[in-house]
């Protein structure tokens, strides 16, 4: 049992070295250590979670045996582990799922950069989540936005040089206000440490004179990472970025990176600012407005996109929508929602960027609407794994959006002041998804005996199938066997802070 508690620091690690030996390797080599080192990784951080889930507690891991402020810490609980396990597992199969593209899309001799910029994501993915320490968050940021960065221009044609220059360029001010509000804070309690900084706070916040800038310190922070998560209106570098980047590229920064920065900023909330504290600040106002509005305008941008792959990515601006203004309505109810839309978000998003690749390769590589006419015939496994998460992302039953929803709805409920707004905008949005959901599904399944487009057989994509596939059977069970789950969020949040 001791061995487990050193598994998120161990993890951590062997993606940072899987990064520096990818770099020598060549490209079979480069992509079969990824896949082991991933599986690996999964297979410690699900060890873990089962750990937390029979003591019921959380833990914490001292790197070094160094106690702080020397050493670092590592904080594993259920909630922790969850999103580790479910970042691990959606990361191999959005790998595997876009594999096939990986020669037509990356230069054969940058594909072992390719697996670099994987790993090092990877790692300060598991780092955002483990970590116990704000400073080094800022630092696995930064690596995370660079590894982003590379995914993003690594294909390099114009598109994606001009993405990644715009996710940069918004990516540090959004990291350079996280920075201010750590400066700020430590200024403030003397700590780097989180649970230390909490006690601060709590100090800081019964003296008058402390409390602006207390404030001001919280929404930097917070302001950062909505920026870099994409919040609306802070969006406009995400459709170009999710849009032209390799397949495996879109599904794995639409699902994973937006999700990262908000799973730390729940932590810092939680951990660091305290629940309670941070609804007083009325910053949680903030958050349900720009989340409603980002429901609805991304939804309306999607609509108008003739693009299927800028539509899918203009619909993450609405999807991160609900995740604010579920943390918005300032319950423990809108939370847990936020976090399981989280997860319903990320397998959802991911399979529609890993389906949508196929239904376009069956459509003369072109991503306009009226040449992917009929192409759910054509690549039959692509068409069900679009429709399966088109369903979830409109939110019908038995699929995992729809108990997301359904959660956002009981905890507007719970809450008076916020609940018409909430409940409006969930209704208003499900119409609009509903528009650019099933218009895309009900034109790829119209029959096009004209076209001149061949069809391919599962036989020849076995690997691209078997991603698929997968990802629909998580989506359903995450659906089906929801309250498990939900269970598992509610006592992870209930041991967070």
């Amino acid at each position: 049992m001791d061995m487990i508690r050193s598994f998120p620091g161990m993890s951590i690690m062997l993606c940072l070295f899987a990064g520096i030996i990818s770099s020598g390797m060549k490209r079979k080599a480069a992509c079969y250590l990824n896949s082991a080192l991933i599986l690996a990784v999964t297979a410690m951080n699900a060890a873990v979670l089962y750990y937390t889930v029979v003591t019921k507690e959380a833990f914490v891991f001292v790197m070094g045996k160094f106690p702080a402020p020397w050493g670092n810490e590592l904080r594993a609980g259920m909630l922790e582990a969850a999103v580790a396990v479910l970042f691990c597992v959606i990361m191999l199969l959005s790998v595997w799922g876009g594999r096939k593209k990986l020669d037509e899309e990356v230069e054969t001799g940058k594909h072992n950069l390719y697996y670099v910029l994987l790993n090092l994501l990877l790692s300060s993915l598991l780092a955002l989540v483990y970590t116990n320490d704000l400073f080094t968050a800022y630092v696995f940021v930064e690596i995370n936005t660079i590894s982003a960065c590379g995914l993003i221009m690594i294909r390099q044609i114009g598109r994606t040089l001009e993405a990644a220059v715009r996710y940069m360029i918004m990516s540090l001010l959004g990291s350079g206000m996280l920075l201010l509000g750590i400066c700020m804070l430590y200024d403030l309690t003397g700590h780097l440490l989180m649970s230390d900084i909490h006690e601060g706070v709590l100090r800081a916040a019964a003296v008058p004179e402390y409390r602006i800038p207390l404030v001001v310190s919280i929404a930097l922070m917070v302001i950062g990472l909505s920026v870099k998560s994409a919040l609306f209106p802070f969006h406009a570098w995400l459709p170009d970025a999710y849009g032209y980047s390799t397949v495996s590229s879109a599904a794995i920064l639409s699902s994973l990176v937006s999700k990262g920065y908000i799973f730390l900023l729940i932590k810092i909330i939680y951990r660091v600012i305290g629940f309670e504290f941070f609804c007083n600040t009325h910053i949680i106002n903030v958050l349900f407005i720009f989340g409603i509005a980002g429901i609805i305008f991304g939804s309306l941008s999607a609509i108008k996109e003739n693009d299927i792959r800028r539509m899918i990515a203009f619909s993450s601006v609405a999807q991160i929508g609900y995740i604010y203004m579920g943390i918005g309505l300032g319950s423990e109810l809108g939370m847990a929602a936020s976090v399981f839309h989280i997860f319903a978000h990320a397998l959802g998003k991911a399979l529609l960027f890993i389906s949508a690749i196929g239904l376009t390769d069956v459509s003369g590589c072109s991503r306009k609407f009226i040449e992917i006419t009929g192409s759910g015939y054509r690549n039959k496994v692509a068409g069900l794994g679009f429709t399966v998460g088109s369903l979830s992302m409109v939110g019908i039953p038995i699929f995992a959006g729809f108990v997301s929803k359904l959660m956002f709805a009981r905890a507007a409920v719970g809450g008076r002041e916020k609940m018409l707004a909430t409940l409006i905008a969930l209704a208003i949005s499900t119409i609009l998804n509903s528009i650019y959901f099933m218009k895309t599904v009900i034109r790829i399944y119209t029959p096009n005996p004209d076209t001149p487009y061949g069809s391919v057989t599962i036989g020849r994509e076995k690997q691209y199938a078997f991603a698929i596939v997968l990802f629909m059977v998580l989506n359903i069970f995450f659906g089906m066997m929801s309250q498990p789950i939900v269970d598992l969020i509610h006592a992870g949040i209930a041991v967070l802070g």
